[in-house]
């Protein structure tokens, strides 16, 4: 009751220039008045030393003096300022002060000043140094004093240098401080950026949220760090997971209570990676898994500046949270030679670190091999239930299924097509709950989005072949009801369909495919292969495995021309370049097999294909040159509706020319081209038409008669290109 009465009657002694500052740990308390009362006593110290060099007395703050002539001064007035401090009643005074040994504190709340200095095993010079930087931090008045210290009045961080003409033995900070120093390595302490630990002059701080956990410990979250919820699970998706925390917490406290002293330069962050789809609820399964492991998670606010990321990964191991960072924020986690220390902010920061991340690729240049958290994809069952609540309630019913099975989104984007379907104000349409649903569908660069121009009704082709393609339409249209209402997902893993068009250039497979596109309400994506194809070994296999990742998320169709240059033939193995060559072969392969959508290879050279992708075809479809009846229908079709063409003689062009239908396409807008003078009629004549049947065959290299034109041959003889 005495010590209560008397705290209550005396006001505690100042710890900071600054009237009322003082935090709420006693260890911060008495480490701070420790760096007050010797700037104190160094001021008092300068204006005596100014007046032994002959300045004039004034009651400012000493004046600055020559930096270099300082320096040679330390020596000279070593033991006038030894006598100083003993004899001077305010310097006696401060020393005394200065002498005072630490109060006990007993329990300490973790992350506080205390806390931290237990836990690092910090020695007094230690602390004295991180309350020194702790200092400005906390008092806005503390600045100028201590530019006055540093004799620069435009510095106002401290440095070692002044810890060190601070302390009593100038050769600790020597033997204490270096690179790996753990004050550094948790963040705890920073030096400005640009200038290297050794350097005595570089300014010392303790960053703003690190200074609120040591002065403030336990208080609330920092708006800088967001907890995350855990998602509801069954203890056995993370066991192997928790288990490895479990292993690393063991470790690292059997590690620190083992030291003797020596720094542990080897500890830093326990990195869990977390796999899963763009939107999956990553975050909140690695809530999850540190909950069974005893800890809370956090994750940086999306308004954090990536600058401060570090600060606020300090803030959390302060708390004892866990934090969860997705890979984006770590920089460019595919550079080719990117390192860990280069990703992670702190590596050498003892906390448990989930990172989520779509694919493994990240793990090996962080150096991870702990076991990772692998969050599954969304049921069908599930996709459904939320397909059901995010429609429009007309349209739940009825489309739901096709939704479900033609969208495999996580909940989160699901939910957000709803809000967005919502927020229409009238009852969608069909167009519009399919253009919401495929708005955040992004292949990159990989792809090109091909808007289809034709229907199937326009297609030339046999009745076989049309038969096939009327095959390959049904086929798609059912997939769903066979896949969860027959029960074929089970046994082939919600798989698409993959179909080969083969056939020489012109024969009419793009057109088929865009023909398929429109019929089906399917986007078509033409696969650039000089995007996809890398002559840098393992690097096609990752633009395919960025592809596919990307295509599965929705229903739609990858148009893979030129196939051959993918699924080509494997070889022998005669170097690594061969063996890499296999290797994307085999991927192919089986991310075929596990494509949900639409595949169609396109090819003018069937037999060069990889026999393993032709077992894996559901459809084969060859695409013939037309005959004689196809090739009339194909010159009548592709006349411009506004072209008059009463002169053409189209039993003659398709008896005489065997030419694909892309072929003539291209000659009827050659002889477009020809014919549309100013002021001339909209009109083909046969001439126009002839001559540009005769530029198609020099420019296919193709041999050809005078005789095939008949009595157009004099007319084709006078223009026919020289060879």
């Amino acid at each position: 009751m005495t010590a209560l009465l008397s705290s209550a009657r005396y006001p505690a002694e100042p710890i900071a220039f600054m009237p009322g500052v003082r935090g709420q740990d006693p260890s911060a308390q008495h480490w701070l008045a420790q760096v007050t009362l010797r700037l104190r006593r160094e001021v008092c110290w300068l204006w005596r030393e100014r007046g032994l060099q002959g300045a004039a007395e004034s009651a400012a703050l000493p004046a600055p003096v020559d930096r270099a002539l300082a320096a040679l001064d330390l020596v000279r007035y070593e033991r006038d300022k030894r006598s100083f401090f003993a004899e001077d009643v305010t310097a006696r005074y401060l020393s005394e002060r200065i002498a005072t040994p630490a109060p006990f504190t007993g329990p300490m709340t973790r992350g506080s000043f205390g806390w931290v200095a237990h836990e690092l095993r910090l020695e007094p010079v230690e602390r004295f140094v991180l309350a020194m930087a702790l200092l400005p931090s906390i008092d806005s008045a503390a600045g100028p004093v201590i530019a006055s210290c540093l004799n620069e009045p435009a510095r106002t961080r401290p440095t070692l240098a002044l810890a060190q003409r601070l302390w009593d033995e100038p050769d600790d900070l020597l033997r204490c401080f270096d690179s790996a120093h753990a004050l550094l390595r948790c963040g705890l302490l920073a030096f400005t950026p640009g200038s290297g630990w050794n350097e005595w002059q570089a300014a010392l701080e303790v960053p703003p949220l690190v200074a609120r956990e040591l002065l403030f410990a336990g208080a609330a979250l920092p708006s800088a760090l967001e907890p995350v919820t855990p998602a509801l699970l069954q203890p056995h998706p993370a066991a192997a997971a928790v288990g490895s925390m479990r292993a690393a917490a063991a470790d690292s406290a059997k590690r620190d209570g083992k030291r003797d002293g020596k720094r542990d330069g080897k500890r830093g962050p326990h990195i869990v990676p977390v796999l899963g789809a763009a939107d999956a609820p990553l975050a909140e399964w690695a809530a999850a898994c540190a909950q069974q492991a005893g800890m809370a998670t956090v994750q940086p606010s999306p308004a954090l500046p990536r600058e401060h990321l570090a600060q606020a990964l300090t803030s959390a191991w302060l708390r004892g949270h866990a934090v969860y960072l997705h890979a984006s924020l770590l920089g460019d986690a595919h550079a080719p030679h990117a390192a860990s220390e280069a990703l992670l902010p702190l590596p050498g920061l003892p906390l448990t670190l989930f990172i989520g991340m779509q694919d493994r690729s990240l793990l090996t240049r962080l150096g991870v091999s702990a076991p990772a958290l692998v969050v599954p994809p969304l049921g069908y069952a599930e996709r459904l239930a939320c397909w059901r609540e995010a429609l429009p309630g007309g349209s739940a019913a009825t489309l739901a299924p096709e939704f479900a099975r033609r969208f495999r989104y996580e909940r989160a984007a699901i939910v957000r097509i709803g809000a967005e379907l919502a927020a229409l104000g009238h009852e969608p349409s069909l167009d519009e709950m399919l253009a919401l649903a495929r708005a955040d569908l992004d292949l990159g660069t990989l792809a090109q989005p091909v808007v289809p121009r034709f229907g199937l009704d326009e297609l030339m082709l046999p009745a076989a072949q049309a038969g096939q393609i009327q095959e390959l339409v049904c086929a798609m249209t059912n997939l769903t009801r066979v896949h969860y209402e027959w029960g074929a997902a089970r046994a082939w893993g919600e798989c698409g369909l993959a179909a080969l068009f083969a056939g020489a250039p012109g024969t009419g497979k793009t057109m088929a495919a865009e023909a398929l596109a429109r019929t089906l309400g399917l986007p078509l994506y033409r696969i650039d292969l000089s995007q996809v194809v890398n002559k840098y070994i393992g690097e096609t296999e990752k633009n395919l495995r960025r592809l596919f990742d990307a295509a599965d998320a929705a229903d739609l169709i990858l148009f893979f021309d030129e196939a051959d240059a993918l699924f080509g033939k494997r070889t022998e193995v005669r170097d690594a370049h061969d063996r890499y060559a296999n290797i994307e072969v085999s991927y192919l392969l089986e991310r075929m097999e596990r494509f949900k959508g639409l595949a169609i290879l396109a090819t003018n050279r069937k037999k060069d294909l990889d026999e393993a992708f032709l077992r894996r075809l559901r459809f084969v479809v060859e695409f013939p040159l037309p005959g004689v009846e196809e090739r009339l229908r194909i010159w009548r079709s592709v006349i411009p509706e506004n072209v008059d063409a009463a002169d053409i003689d189209f039993g003659f062009l398709a008896q005489r020319f065997p030419l694909a239908g892309g072929h003539i396409r291209a000659i009827v807008f050659q002889a477009c081209l020809q014919s549309a003078f100013e002021g001339a009629p909209r009109r083909l004549t046969m001439p126009a038409l002839v001559r540009a049947v005769q530029r198609e065959y020099d420019k296919l290299e193709r041999a050809n008669s005078l005789d095939q034109f008949g009595p157009y041959a004099a007319l084709v003889a006078s223009h026919r290109t020289p060879r």
